[in-house]
């Protein structure tokens, strides 16, 4: 199966995306321009999805496969997260009832330390059955001094150009992600601005805008699978989730060097190839430049964040999650509903 997609040339450029999973869900493609592009800019600003290509954001790291992070970290402790199956579901202890992992079913993923060798080791002696492994690092001093100078020689120029033209607040953070071949992140979306580089491998990110916020249904502010989707894409209860059927969303492929631009408030799903080994992909958070003054009307993702807020003062002020519904729902029937 082929789709297409704008390429640099306003051409048709053809992928493949065999390997990865089926969905019934419609999907258009996310535009494809070179990294000096105009267009690039143009869809940052107003806050849509774009692949860039040629950036050479990240070159020196495109040696990083297991064998060179094995050989340069042998001894660092990494975050890796062990699942039952491919979905790696984030789950935020913090959220918890009373710390308890057991309360929350079912519980699909947990989180361990171990070397990148051990890593490796596992990911090559794994076999149908077994539990899947996602490492999950953070890059700073720990990963070693060779990481760090190839951190170092990042185009960092480029990165922080489009920091200032869109004036983006801070990096917060790098994640270097290191995933077994069918890994899945379920749908999600994140609070900060996010270039998501692709180093090994092939992933596919299926994204949704967020005006589709009621179609994705997601958990209450204070349950530990907040920000995430409770629909599962595979086999969607249409029941319990009867919007999702309306759902339209828009997909990338991102390659070697390929940068996917995933803006605030945007829900995405991400699969690594199945049958295609690991991949290997980095991620740089930045924290959205602050509001100074407010333009009506307001944009989507601000709306999204309004209900977050509401969600989150009201939890606070009544101090049991179990009495919000009851009290939004007094709100709203037979108030702003016919």
């Amino acid at each position: 199966m082929s789709n297409t997609l704008p390429s640099e040339d306003g051409g048709k450029e053809k992928y493949d995306t065999s390997g990865f999973r089926k969905y019934n869900i419609p999907l258009e493609q996310v535009p494809k321009f070179s990294h000096d592009d105009p267009r690039v800019d143009e869809y940052i600003s107003e806050m849509k999805p774009v692949l860039i290509t040629g950036s050479n954001l990240i070159e020196s790291a495109m040696k990083w496969d297991l064998e060179y992070i094995s050989e340069h970290m042998p001894s660092s402790n990494l975050t890796v997260i062990i699942s039952k199956d491919h979905n790696f579901k984030y789950v935020n202890e913090k959220k918890l009832p009373q710390g308890q992992m057991s309360n929350l079913k079912p519980i699909h993923t947990r989180w361990s330390s171990m070397t990148a060798r051990e890593f490796l080791q596992k990911i090559k002696s794994w076999k149908e059955g077994d539990e899947r492994l996602y490492l999950q690092q953070v890059l700073d001093s720990s990963v070693g001094p060779q990481l760090v100078q190839d951190f170092l020689h990042f185009n960092w120029e480029w990165a922080k150009n489009k920091q200032r033209i869109h004036g983006w607040g801070p990096l917060t953070s790098n994640l270097l992600l290191i995933s077994m071949e069918g890994n899945v992140t379920p749908c999600h979306y994140d609070e900060q601005q996010n270039l998501f580089v692709g180093i090994r491998g092939f992933k596919r990110c299926i994204l949704f805008p967020p005006e589709q916020f009621d179609c994705l249904y997601p958990p209450p502010v204070s349950d530990p699978h907040d920000r995430q989707s409770q629909v599962d894409f595979e086999n969607p209860d249409l029941k319990r989730f009867p919007k999702f059927s309306e759902a339209r969303g828009m997909e990338a492929i991102v390659g070697r060097g390929d940068i996917l631009y995933i803006p605030l408030y945007w829900w995405h799903h991400i699969e690594s190839k199945q049958n295609d080994d690991y991949t290997v992909s980095l991620n740089f958070w930045y924290k959205t430049k602050p509001t100074a003054d407010i333009e009506y009307p307001l944009k989507s993702h601000q709306k999204v964040a309004i209900l977050r807020n509401i969600e989150k003062m009201v939890a606070e002020a009544l101090q049991n999650p179990d009495e919000v519904a009851h009290l939004m729902r007094a709100l709203v029937l037979g108030r702003y509903t016919e």
